[in-house]
């Protein structure tokens, strides 16, 4: 966990249900850490470009949270640098909550899953819209071959991260991922 996601995520009232809990010692521990490792590192870049998914929460003008998935083929979320995603933003079902939320606060959270793994990484950050034109004059985030149109794109910096434990995460697996393990036929039969 990175100090800045402890200052972030450990409110007041968090730290004193971890009080309560018998756990704030070990969680104050980590929020004593270096206040200078909230980069993305090459393990957390590696895990981004692998995934071919994640959850976007933002928070509508009435407060409430939204959660949406997001999905492509794997590497859509692209790392930038150690501080910046980005992603094209694929037309979906056009209920634009998680867009809309973004025009009145820019405060995001995502959460990165490996399934199969077990692994998870949640990331704080603050989240940039920018139409097709836009977008194409900064830089090209759409994927090659990928047949959705992009509406927008969105660009994260990120602000803190954290991994996350296994202890509750289900192995699930992707048609693709059984598929790679000789687990499910491959359908053109090679």
């Amino acid at each position: 966990m990175t100090h800045r996601y402890s200052e972030l995520a450990f409110t007041p009232r968090v730290r004193a249900l971890q009080e309560q809990a018998g756990s704030r010692e070990h969680y104050a521990a980590v929020s004593a850490g270096s206040a200078g490792d909230d980069r993305l590192t090459e393990r957390e870049a590696e895990f981004i470009r692998a995934r071919d998914s994640f959850y976007l929460a933002s928070v509508n003008e009435n407060g409430w949270p939204y959660v949406q998935h997001r999905g492509g083929p794997a590497g859509f979320m692209k790392v930038i640098d150690d501080a910046t995603l980005g992603f094209a933003d694929y037309r979906g079902n056009r209920q634009y909550l998680s867009a809309g939320n973004l025009l009145g606060n820019d405060r995001v959270a995502l959460f990165f899953m490996d399934y199969p793994n077990r692994r998870r990484l949640k990331l704080l950050g603050r989240a940039r819209q920018f139409g097709p034109e836009e977008q194409a004059a900064r830089l090209d985030l759409a994927d090659a071959g990928y047949e959705v149109r992009a509406e927008r794109s969105m660009i994260i910096d990120v602000v803190a991260f954290d991994w996350n434990c296994p202890q509750h995460i289900t192995p699930r697996y992707s048609l693709r991922e059984l598929e790679t393990l000789g687990l499910v036929p491959d359908p053109a039969g090679r």
